[in-house]
This record gives C-alpha cells, sequence and structure tokens, in this order.
C-alpha cells in the first residue's frame, strides 16, 4: 500500500511532493499556534532554544497527524513516523522538526549538525573543498519497515527587550525543509554549488563539525523550501510558492 525504498528512489518528484505537503502541514501549525507564541515567548523566562522547543511541540500535538505507533532515534526535538495519503500514492515516513532559535540578526541562516541531516555536506571550507555525510539515513528502516526521512526545522527569530520585561519579543519564524539526502544532485551536487555555509564551530578547538543553511541559497533552489511567518497576528500569511 505505501511506496518502497526502490520505488521512491527512481521517482525523486515523488520525495519532492511529499517534503513540500509535509512543509505545509508544519506551517500551518505553526501558523494556527502563532498567537500562543508570542506569548509563550514573550512570558516564559527559560532559554530561547527550550521556549522554541516547547512552541514547535505544542503546535505540532495539537494540530495531530496520521501516526505510527514506533519509535524514532535521532537529536532531533520532535519525531514522529507518520503516515501522508496522497491520491496517486501513501508514505510512510519519519519526521523530525527541529526547533532553534536566534535573534533576528542571524534570521538568514540556520545552524545544524551532521546528526540532523541525511544529506551530504559539500562545500568550500578554508579555500579547500570538503564532502562531510550526514548522519541519518535517507530512507529509515524501523523495525522491518521502510520510513522516508524528512527534515524540517522551525526557526524562531527574536529581539531582545532592554527593559527585560518582556525579555524577548519573537518578530517572525522561518520554517524550512531540508532535502533529503537521494535529492543531493538537485541541491548540493559539488561543493563550489552548494546551500551551505560554514557552521560556528572552531576545529581548532576540536568542536564538532556544524554547518549553517543558507535560507536565501536554499530558496533559489526550489522557493516553497523556505517559508515565513510573521509573528504579528494582524500579518497575513501567503504560501509562498
Amino acid at each position: 500500500m505505501t511506496l518502497t525504498a526502490n520505488e521512491l528512489q527512481a521517482n525523486l518528484d515523488v520525495i519532492e511532493q511529499v517534503e513540500k505537503a509535509t512543509l505545509r502541514m508544519v506551517v500551518q501549525a505553526i501558523y494556527d499556534f502563532r498567537e500562543d507564541a508570542i506569548e509563550i515567548f514573550a512570558g516564559e523566562s527559560d532559554l530561547v532554544a527550550d521556549i522554541g522547543e516547547d512552541i514547535t511541540r505544542e503546535a505540532l500535538d495539537r494540530q495531530g497527524m496520521p501516526t505510527i505507533p514506533v519509535r524514532l532515534f535521532g537529536k532531533i526535538d520532535y519525531k514522529r513516523a507518520t503516515y501522508l495519503f496522497q491520491p496517486e500514492y501513501a508514505v510512510r515516513q519519519a519526521l523530525f522538526v527541529d526547533s532553534k532559535a536566534e535573534k533576528t540578526e542571524g534570521a538568514r541562516t540556520a545552524t545544524i549538525q551532521t546528526s540532523q541531516t541525511s544529506m551530504r555536506i559539500r562545500q568550500i571550507r578554508q579555500q579547500q573543498p570538503v564532502d562531510i555525510p550526514g548522519d541519518m539515513d535517507a530512507i529509515a528502516t524501523v523495525r522491518g519497515a521502510e520510513y522516508l526521512t524528512n527534515t524540517i526545522f522551525v526557526k524562531y527569530n527574536y529581539s531582545e527587550n532592554t527593559a527585560n520585561n518582556p525579555p524577548n519579543h519573537l518578530e517572525s519564524i522561518s520554517v524550512l525543509c531540508l532535502p533529503n539526502g537521494l535529492l543531493q544532485d538537485r541541491y548540493n551536487p559539488t561543493a563550489n554549488d552548494t546551500i551551505w555555509l560554514a557552521g560556528r564551530n572552531a576545529p581548532s578547538r576540536g568542536e564538532a563539525f556544524r554547518v549553517r543553511i543558507g535560507l536565501a541559497a536554499l530558496k533559489s533552489k526550489a522557493n516553497w523550501r523556505v517559508q515565513t511567518v510573521a509573528a504579528d497576528p494582524a500579518q497575513p500569511f501567503a504560501w509562498d510558492d
């Protein structure tokens, strides 16, 4: 009843369709929850990263989705095995949604770890090409069943209130869908044709490799992969195709 790994690998456009439909679902959940998000962001005194994680979880749990009762593992905030139903096919997917929070000056990028992507990271660093594999499987096998891995990032862009009352003001929310590793040649075929920027890690201090997604570079490949939701409820949202 659901597409197999071989069928998905033979039709990359289907993977794009699945990722686009799933991104729509996540964006809708965040959009519907945005007024609550503003209140939570302003009222909580936790670390902003923890606040973002709580908002994403509450938004997605409130909306609900056709889940499959198996446990997924990984360094991602929100993990669900789900079905995606389309008129011509159905897909089992391993949905991973991670939350980020950063001041508005950093809204153009999102930092990730290799454990959060199934893509290879091909880019130029210190004038040398690098090719680092992501640690996630493009197709995950859980209890003998195949799941298409789908990784989405929700980034909360905020400004600080110098009076510290409330401590932070949510300005906007960027929601982006990172391509599955099977789409490597479409989005990052070479170190010079890339969606990646250097990460905030210092190899000289032995810090683990990290990388940043350039949101503009990702949008230039597929405009729909990055959506922006204004935190102000008075501002309408229009899907950016």
